[in-house]
């Protein structure tokens, strides 16, 4: 079940990239045209691009989590016996965890501080942009703790405790065999 609830938060996550990106395409091009053709602009496109931006790549960052798609080395884990294998991951995602309450913590205090600044451009609240970081702590770190769940419970397959890949070559290489 839940499993099932993360895979549709992240195909909404998915969705909203989307738009982003194709909102900053638009947004920055017309900016172009409009600066080189008429000899005027679009003053929020900046700020709102660079703003989407971020919220493009923290988003990103969320489904990378999820699907385990962080590059890596696994060179000494690999060789390691089953119980070793279970053991750096146990210890791996206990550090992310970690890492996502720090980030928590950071992006809240940001937040908190930025909330009443205002952007320069468009006159929203800066907390707005801080927030990304929020997000992105709750989500992954709720995405670790599921995954740390199925490790302590034995759920996790023993091809599966490799939680990273060399490289993107090496994943479609042994596809073909």
């Amino acid at each position: 079940m839940l499993d099932k609830f993360l895979d549709l938060y992240c195909s909404l996550i998915s969705k909203v990239i989307a738009v982003l990106l194709a909102l900053m395409v638009v947004m920055v091009f017309s900016n172009v045209v409009l600066r080189y053709g008429f000899n005027s602009g679009i003053t929020v496109s900046e700020e709102l691009s660079r703003w989407m931006f971020v919220w493009l790549t923290f988003l990103g960052a969320i489904i990378a989590v999820r699907e385990h798609g962080h590059l890596g080395t696994d060179f000494m884990v690999a060789r390691l016996p089953v119980w070793g294998k279970k053991l750096c991951l146990f210890i791996g995602y206990v550090l992310m965890i970690y890492m996502c309450y720090l980030m928590f913590q950071g992006s809240l205090a940001q937040t908190k501080i930025n909330w009443d600044t205002e952007a320069p451009a468009t006159g929203w609240s800066q907390g707005l942009f801080y927030g990304t970081g929020i997000v992105f702590a709750v989500s992954a770190g709720l995405m670790l703790l599921a995954d740390l769940y199925k490790l302590l419970t034995g759920q996790v397959k023993d091809e599966d405790l490799i939680a990273i890949k060399e490289s993107e070559e090496e994943t479609h290489v042994g596809d073909n065999k």
